[in-house]
């Protein structure tokens, strides 16, 4: 991956997840600012600064080149065994990497996947006209779309204002999808489960908090020390429990009240 666009609650925590990402330190990226943030008010109208962070030229191709030597047939017997060792083992790390980031490109294909296949587009909706209408209360630029089966509504929202509606890690979004269930079950006896997503954030957010799992389970089997992490919503610590349950190392529970429950991660007993 030579780049990566990321959200944030300013241009510096934008960079940071997306520096994450990349596993690039700054010195190693170029950075452009595409949307600044802005703190709205009373919360609603603010908006999220995203950038694009791109892998620099020169960084790109002493990668490539590396590979690319490490991936050529030897030619002759090495003259220092220890060095032919090291880019036997240096070839397989990179191979590894390659397979794992494969398979976690074909998980968020599936994320997809699971999206009902029964919908057919509806521009007549009660929590699709809820949201059209507060777009333009607010003064927002976007576009909607909302899809719909017996069961369910997806509503999509598209447009350079799509941070105002995302909000700090989701918020705004999540609000927006509660509000909008609300009126679409108003008076109804079938429940109707109603999601909102805007600029497919749900699908990024889930692999970034993946990743967050990941790597503090590495951190908590290597100090051996319990970690716990910010509060978060039911499904972002469903998230993050689903993510190391088959890990051997740790252990997930959650603790405290809603709205500040949080997930705790320790080390196995007898690890």
């Amino acid at each position: 991956m030579d780049y990566s666009e990321k959200w944030g609650k300013d241009v510096d925590e934008a960079v940071r997840l997306a520096l994450l990402e990349l596993k690039l330190s700054i010195d190693e990226v170029d950075v452009t600012v595409l949307e600044e943030s802005s703190k709205g008010f009373f919360g609603l109208g603010s908006k999220l600064a995203k950038v694009r962070v791109e892998k620099k030229k020169m960084v790109s191709e002493k990668r490539e080149k590396e590979i690319k030597e490490d991936r050529e047939p030897a030619k002759k017997q090495t003259k220092e065994p220890a060095k032919q060792e090291k880019r036997v083992e240096k070839q397989k790390s990179v191979e590894k990497t390659e397979k794992r980031e494969s398979q976690k490109q074909k998980k968020y294909e599936k994320i997809d996947r699971d999206k009902p296949t029964d919908l057919v587009e509806t521009n007549d909706h009660p929590a699709l006209t809820f949201i059209v209408e507060l777009a333009e209360k607010m003064d927002l630029s976007l576009e909607v779309k909302a899809m719909r089966n017996d069961d369910s509504i997806y509503i999509d929202i598209e447009g350079k204002d799509s941070g105002t509606v995302i909000g700090k890690r989701g918020q705004t979004l999540d609000s927006i999808q509660y509000l909008a269930s609300l009126v679409a079950n108003k008076e109804k006896e079938n429940y109707l489960r109603v999601v909102v997503d805007a600029e497919n954030y749900r699908n990024k957010r889930e692999k970034t908090l993946e990743q967050l799992a990941d790597r503090l389970a590495g951190k908590v089997t290597r100090t051996k020390k319990t970690v716990r992490l910010e509060p978060m919503n039911p499904y972002e610590r469903k998230v993050i429990h689903a993510r190391l349950q088959g890990n051997g190392k740790v252990v997930t529970r959650s603790e405290g009240e809603e709205p500040y429950r949080r997930v705790v991660i320790e080390i196995k007993s007898g690890k």
